[in-house]
């Protein structure tokens, strides 16, 4: 039989969500883990609606981020309605717009088949936060056999031992952390910064180079519709040795997906 894992909602590292509208009014809020339970809702709904017409009027942006530590407040805006996330530090924001995206057309049937006013009723209902929860577990429920993927870790686990390689990334297509042998905190930082390059890869350019902030060559590639990985490389390292280990790992993939 083939071993099958499904990415579902309860492997998920997104913990709380608040659904607020643009004076401040917390209207839904639900809570995916158990993690973080947060009980003042109109102070979180209040700071981040100030925040957010303050930015506004600076640069325009229609997300915004805060870190704290190992989590971080993501707050996305949808129309009339504020979505504000907490979640770990290494969650994918392409990701959490795609989710909140399903979960605003949700909250907007929801609104009308309901006749709810949004300018100042709170909404209190278990079918309503079972919905978010399914979206949740639906956006994680892409299949991977489990076999092919721990393999393909195991792979490019031992490749990272390699003297020319400083660090091996494996993501998801949606952005998602599958293996890393970076360090957390590093790992976090490296992210924000290949964010937009993953976007940009979904389905479009399927491979690039660039170096990074940190001076660091990085050879990356985009495989099978299902993975993005990412090679890191000392600035002086030659291009065709990079070539070469990023080819040798994108074979090995595609080849283990299709055994």
């Amino acid at each position: 039989m083939i071993s099958k894992i499904r990415r579902s909602a309860e492997k998920t590292h997104i913990h709380n969500l608040f659904i607020f509208n643009k004076t401040g009014i917390c209207l839904f809020r639900v809570n995916f883990t158990n993690s973080y339970n947060i009980k003042q809702d109109q102070l979180i709904s209040s700071f981040f609606t100030a925040l957010m017409a303050f930015t506004k009027e600076l640069i325009g942006n229609k997300i915004k981020c805060i870190e704290m530590g190992d989590v971080k407040f993501v707050v996305i805006e949808r129309g009339f309605f504020y979505y504000t996330l907490l979640v770990d530090s290494l969650e994918n924001l392409i990701f959490l717009e795609d989710i909140i995206t399903k979960i605003h057309n949700q909250f907007l049937k929801y609104v009308k088949d309901n006749n709810i006013n949004i300018n100042l009723e709170c909404i209190f209902d278990d079918g309503l936060n079972r919905i978010f929860n399914d979206i949740l577990y639906h956006t994680f429920s892409n299949e991977f056999d489990l076999k092919k993927e721990d393999k393909i870790i195991n792979y490019i686990g031992d490749l990272s031992y390699t003297d020319e390689i400083e660090g091996v990334i494996l993501l998801t297509d949606k952005g998602k952390v599958v293996y890393s042998s970076i360090k957390r905190l590093e790992l976090s930082n490296f992210l924000k910064e290949v964010d937009f390059r993953v976007k940009i890869c979904n389905n479009s350019i399927l491979k690039m180079f660039y170096t990074s902030k940190n001076k660091e060559l990085i050879f990356s590639e985009y495989v099978e519709d299902l993975y993005f990985i990412i090679l890191v490389f000392d600035l002086n390292t030659k291009f065709g040795i990079a070539e070469y280990y990023l080819m040798k790992v994108v074979n090995f993939i595609k080849t283990t997906l299709k055994k």
